[in-house]
Parts: structure tokens; C-alpha cells; sequence
């Protein structure tokens, strides 16, 4: 809540959908152990679900957040344009130091825009990661965000090399870990201790878990086809269970898909899970099939199998580095894999500055930063949680 202790540099922090809240978790930590930063948090709306919403916010400790926007669901455009209408009398009001966003979403940019234009600087974290797909909502984000920030924290060295690329200056990037690590680590023992698998009635390592949430291949019925052609096979061996993302739900209703879906008695289809039990979840797994970004993260620090089913990633790191494979749609290329992976031995590299200590670095920055841009140590009536 807000109070009237004076107390360096004010900035908004904004987050709007599940994968931002993993993010923005540790660095409201690194502020409040710090205590050289007024941070204030924004919450878009643009992931409004209730009871997921509350699951991360207390799992994760991240405080109440400040101001709601409660911008909800819609098109690109309009969730675009609704945010930023509502975002522009916040920044108007508590005119702030700096606005930071963190990672690709809507909120990321229409966020980023608003600032901009009223010429507030604008903080990215997770900058620099490119699929070179502008096919890809998130890309045309990470671009938008990334040519307008001030400060770029970087989670791995190829963003620290597309930025150079695209002639942002050196002064600007900051290669500082991954802060989606941070939070992993940070809960990894209290994960341990779900008893989701017992739920499941699942066995450790005699299980594979699927995601699946992008247009790309959940809007294409023939990409779908040929995804769930793999997960036919897979399943008939193992397990295979699938939070369904309620995009993914709503499309199988309403297709042909879903009668095939149906007959995969050995695929359990399960609501979306809490942070935590996703965690143990997928710790636990033989191999992890997905399309998002954030899990092929993840999963390299688990030391799990993972089988991206995309034609491209943003964080090739985890390739280089880690356990993840492309595999496509293709479903020969997605079984042969599933059955490398299965006898893979397990992988104990960690790439560089995933270390648990990202959102630490961050604030560092961000305090020389404010020095060197003469803002006064006590400035502002700050937010203390």
C-alpha cells in the first residue's frame, strides 16, 4: 500500500499474464532486501482468471498488487489499446523514475508505449530473445520493447548479441541470469513437497507432460492433427499427462480433434495447474512436450527431456546448453525424439548466470543507473508491502 516514507528511485512494475508473474516474484523480493527502490505493481488483467491468478500470487509471495487494471480478454489490438488507455492515468499520477516490464506479453508493449510517449524510461526484463518469426505475436513485442527501452536485462548471450545486431549501444544491455530461474530455485524444495503425482496416481519418470497454447498449433487443426498423431504413439507407452490451456480446450470442442482426443485413454487431460504443482510436475517427468518459451527454460535447470513443438525458439541456450530439441509438428520426428530422450542421460550443465541471483543484479543496475541519472536517494512517497 502506498505511504509516505521517502525513499529513492519510483518504478512501476507491470505485469499482466502467468508467465510475468514468475518473473516479476523475485525482483519484488531483490527491492524490498534492498530498499533503494520504490517499486509500485501494476497488474494489467490480461490473464484475469481468479483462481489462477490468486495460486501464483500466494505460491510465488508476490504482494497484492497495487493498482488492478482488469483489462481482460480481447483481440490483440484491443487488449493493446485497452491497457495502454488504462495504464496512461497511472503513469500520469505517480509519475514515476522509470516503468519496468519484463518478458513479451501485450502488457510488455502496450506498457512500453505509454511510457515512451511520455517520455518515462522504460526497464526490459528478459530483452534480446528473438525467434526471428514475425509471425509470432510475442516477436513483434520483444522488438517494440527492445527498440524503446532504456535498460536491457539480458537472461542469455545471444540477446546480448541480437541486440548489438539491431545497433542498440553496449551501455544499454546488461547480461545479468534469468529472474524465470530465480523463482525456480527459489521454490524447488517447497515444490518437492506436492503431492500431485500421488493425485495423479502417477510414477516418478513413467510419465510424459504436454503443453500446448500457441495459435500456431492449437488454431490449426492440420498442425493439431499432426501433434496429436505423436501423442497417439506416446501415450500407448507412457502416460502422457496435459493441462490444457482453456484456448486448447475450447478448440477441441468444436473440432473433429476432440473424438481423437477422446480415445487416448492413457492422455489425462487436467485443468491448469498452480506453480508449485506444475513444478513437481514436471521435475518428475520422463519428457516435457511443449511450445512455450518459458518451460524450455525450465526444463534444462530440471535436467528433464524437453521436446519443443515449434520450428524455431527464442532461447536456443536451452539447445545449446540444455535439454531442449525442435521438433516440429512432424510426428515421426516428434516420436523418434520422444524415444532419444527417454534414454538420455541426464544433463547437470547450467548456462551462464542462472544462478538464482538475476533479480539481485537487476536492482544493482538499476541503482547505479539512477545515480548517474541524478535521481535524489529520497524523492517520492513510496509502496511498502
Amino acid at each position: 500500500m502506498l505511504t509516505n516514507k521517502e525513499n529513492g528511485v519510483k518504478i512501476i512494475n507491470v505485469c499482466g499474464a502467468r508467465p510475468n508473474f514468475m518473473k516479476i516474484a523475485p525482483l519484488m523480493r531483490a527491492y524490498r532486501a534492498d530498499g533503494r527502490i520504490q517499486p509500485i505493481l501494476v497488474h494489467t488483467g490480461q490473464h484475469y482468471d481468479e483462481k489462477m491468478n490468486k495460486w501464483f500470487f500466494d505460491e510465488l509471495d508476490i504482494p497484492v498488487p497495487d493498482i488492478n487494471l482488469e483489462v481482460g480478454s480481447g483481440s490483440h489490438a484491443v487488449q493493446t489499446a485497452e491497457i495502454m488507455t488504462r495504464f496512461e492515468p497511472v503513469v500520469l499520477q505517480h509519475k514515476p523514475d522509470a516503468v519496468l516490464v519484463v518478458g513479451d506479453v501485450n502488457s510488455t508493449v502496450a506498457c512500453t508505449l505509454v511510457a515512451t510517449k511520455l517520455n518515462i524510461p522504460v526497464i526490459h526484463v528478459e530483452a534480446g530473445l528473438r525467434s526471428f518469426d514475425r509471425t509470432m505475436p510475442e516477436e513483434v513485442n520483444r522488438l517494440v520493447t527492445d527498440c524503446l527501452a532504456e535498460l536491457l536485462f539480458v537472461t542469455e548471450p545471444s540477446g546480448v548479441e541480437n541486440l548489438r545486431c539491431e545497433g542498440v549501444a553496449d551501455d544499454k544491455i546488461h547480461f545479468v541470469g534469468n529472474v524465470m530461474i530465480d523463482t525456480l530455485l527459489g521454490f524447488r524444495d517447497k515444490a518437492a513437497e506436492s503431492t500431485v503425482l500421488e493425485t495423479l496416481r502417477l510414477e516418478a519418470k513413467h510419465y510424459a507432460v504436454v503443453t500446448l497454447h500457441r495459435p500456431s498449433n492449437v488454431d490449426d487443426e492440420e498442425t493439431f492433427a499432426r501433434i496429436l498423431t505423436a501423442l497417439e504413439q506416446i501415450q500407448s507407452q507412457m502416460p502422457v499427462v496435459f493441462p490444457m490451456h482453456p484456448r486448447t480446450r475450447a478448440n477441441l470442442g468444436k473440432s473433429p480433434l476432440g473424438a481423437r482426443v477422446a480415445e487416448m485413454s492413457n492422455l489425462r487431460i487436467v485443468d491448469p495447474l498452480g506453480y508449485l504443482d506444475f513444478m513437481h510436475l514436471m521435475s518428475r517427468a520422463a519428457c516435457v512436450l511443449t511450445d512455450s518459451g518459458g518451460i524450455q527454460e525450465e526444463t534444462t535447470i530440471l535436467s528433464v527431456p524437453c521436446l519443443t513443438l515449434r520450428e524455431n525458439t527464442e532461447r536456443p541456450v536451452t539447445i545449446d546448453e540444455g535439454t531442449n530439441q525442435l521438433v516440429g509438428s512432424d510426428p515421426q520426428k516428434i516420436i523418434d525424439a520422444f524415444h532419444t530422450a527417454l534414454s538420455a542421460t541426464e544433463s547437470t550443465k547450467r548456462p551462464a548466470l542462472w544462478d538464482g541471483k538475476a533479480a539481485e543484479r537487476i536492482v544493482e543496475v538499476i541503482n547505479k543507473w539512477s545515480v548517474a541519472r541524478g535521481v535524489p536517494a529520497a524523492k517520492h512517497a513510496s509502496v511498502s508491502q
